[in-house]
């Protein structure tokens, strides 16, 4: 059996999803200024380093992510 034979639908889009952002971010990596850049490292290190952590639920990462990431956005709009 393939490992993608033991997936389920949902786990299939989310790869496929994945795959896309991660192409997506590559694309546009050219056309951020820095500032964006130095931004978006930030949050998406925060959300790694907590992701992880297997023990804490992915519900409560949501939930801590958007208060933090929503200084860091929040720094970018008023710039």
């Amino acid at each position: 059996m393939s490992p993608r034979a033991g997936q389920s639908e949902a786990d299939r889009q989310i790869t496929v999803t994945h795959k896309r952002f991660v192409k997506a971010m590559e694309d546009r990596l050219g056309t951020m200024s820095p500032e964006t850049k130095d931004a978006y490292f930030v949050i998406l290190t925060k959300l790694v380093d907590k992701l992880d952590n297997d023990e804490k639920p992915l519900k409560e990462i949501m939930q801590e992510m958007m208060a933090e990431a929503m200084t860091e956005v929040l720094h970018m709009i008023q710039a």
